[in-house]
């Protein structure tokens, strides 16, 4: 079992592997192409990459191969034999699921303690790559300040050359703001032969310039200056081919630089922290707004010492409002709505802070379940894949693939959900990390007692044959009207 087991494991990982990395280079594309990046730094990239999707390939993998491994054995009669011999599926199941337990717990391990230091190297590489050549990273529409002194935007791009439209240069290398704009309808944009700098070439605008005097500083008269051109070139200087490398410190207290250990105890840490900045800010309101005696600052006649020894034992504020003489009522009401917008303005932006705390928190907090939750869905997995090949009884490629990727983005979407609705605060982070496992053991249960009885879940006969009797029901009981009607008559 095992060894019919192994092969396609192996195969469906790499294939996993392959599919993940390719839909990284996808959606990181624009961010590699054109910045003169060697190979090695490209593979360097890759293999980072690579560690964090280990996790994910292998649930995909898991399931592949295990629906792959029983179909096989279904569809050439082995699964029967074993059964007729008296050897149950839970029986035949046993060594592969000891082999996925152990590939769970180096899965855990891995993701507990690679995948953070990896991550870190990820995430610094990939910010040096995006240092490297900024002028590539314009977008339409958009102001890009990459190019040192100057502002420029593009309207949009022509997408069978490299025109750009409508485009706004301010140039702020007088660091006095903004005293020169650049306006033109078209030109383009390219590197010159030794990769140091840009050239920007400009059709048909006007220039505009504030004038300065000698010691580069704005004239009162404030003189305008306005040109027509048909053609403007612009030379920027552009960085070091070289890629510069970041510290990696950078990163260190990013979520997904932890294990779990140093993600419990910085929780704690964090929430220690948000409780003492709620208790200061309700000890303030306490003390300063709420029950504020008036000094010598405000605009009220103080109390005197007799008074306040009053205040303190029992205090009526209807009769002290009432014998006040109506010019100090108004002053008292002003006072009051002036430390009541304090208080509020105190409270909303203490809840504020307090929310994106919060927010901090739960990604901590998501993460440390994630590593729990990743390495079981692959035991998940196998529950569902081994009984699902057991019924299916079709090996190769074909039907498995299907039935897999089915599976997989179900687990995936309830898992996005779920990760959001924890992101949000919408429900706990405990369920929103789980509600997808807990969903996914369930599966795995029903197929699993469903293979064991031998029950034809997945026939299509069946399911036509119960649309048959449906139909055929509702029929009959449109039919019984006309019969009892044409007997009475």
């Amino acid at each position: 079992m095992i060894r019919s087991y192994v092969g396609p494991l192996v195969m469906t990982f790499c294939l996993a592997m392959i599919v993940l990395i390719l839909q990284f280079v996808w959606k990181y594309i624009d961010e590699l192409v054109g910045k003169g990046l060697e190979w090695a730094v490209i593979t360097e990239l890759l293999m980072y990459v690579s560690a964090s999707l280990i996790p994910l390939a292998l649930i995909l993998a898991v399931l592949l191969s295990s629906i792959m491994a029983f179909g096989n054995l279904g569809e050439h009669s082995e699964l029967s034999a074993l059964k007729s011999s008296g050897i149950s599926l839970t029986r035949i199941m046993a060594p592969l699921f000891s082999l996925v337990l152990c590939i769970a717990i180096g899965a855990f391990l891995f993701a507990n303690y690679t995948i953070p230091k990896t991550n870190m190297k990820f995430f610094t590489l990939l910010l040096d790559i995006r240092q490297q050549r900024p002028e590539f990273d314009i977008k339409e529409g958009q102001f890009y300040n990459g190019l040192e002194g100057y502002s420029l935007k593009i309207g949009s791009r022509s997408k069978t050359n490299n025109m750009l439209y409508d485009l706004m240069i301010y140039d702020h290398t007088s660091k006095i703001g903004n005293v020169s704009l650049t306006l033109a309808d078209s030109g383009y944009m390219v590197i010159t032969e030794d990769k140091r700098n840009l050239m920007l070439t400009l059709y048909h605008g006007y220039g505009y310039s504030e004038q300065l005097d000698d010691n580069q500083r704005m004239k009162k008269s404030k003189p305008l200056r306005r040109d027509i051109f048909g053609m403007q070139q612009f030379l920027f200087t552009l960085p070091s081919n070289e890629l510069n490398r970041t510290d990696q410190d950078l990163f260190k207290e990013h979520f997904k630089r932890k294990n779990m250990g140093e993600i419990s105890k910085y929780v704690t840490e964090f929430k220690g922290a948000m409780n003492n900045k709620r208790d200061r800010v309700t000890k303030d309101l306490i003390q300063n707004q709420y029950f504020k005696l008036a000094d010598k600052k405000d605009t009220i006649t103080p109390l005197n010492e007799h008074q306040q020894k009053l205040a303190v034992i029992r205090i009526d504020p209807i009769n002290l409002y009432d014998s006040l003489p109506p010019a100090e009522k108004s002053k008292v009401i002003e006072f009051a709505l002036a430390q009541a917008r304090i208080s509020q303005s105190m409270i909303k932006t203490a809840s504020e802070i307090y929310k994106g705390d919060q927010a901090w928190m739960f990604r901590y907090q998501i993460e440390w379940h994630r590593k729990l939750t990743l390495s079981l869905a692959c035991l998940i997995f196998f529950l569902i894949g081994a009984p699902l090949g057991a019924i299916i009884r079709k090996g190769g490629l074909g039907t498995p693939v299907v039935v897999s990727t089915l599976f997989f983005i179900f687990y995936h979407i309830i898992s996005l959900a779920g990760e959001k609705y924890a992101k949000a605060g919408v429900m706990p982070v405990w369920l929103g990390m789980w509600g997808s496992t807990f969903i996914l053991l369930g599966i795995g249960i029903y197929l699993t007692r469903k293979s064991t009885r031998d029950s034809v879940i997945l026939s299509g006969e069946n399911y036509l044959l119960l649309l048959r009797k449906f139909f055929n029901f509702g029929r009959r009981n449109e039919s019984i009207p006309n019969e009892d009607s044409s007997a009475h008559q």
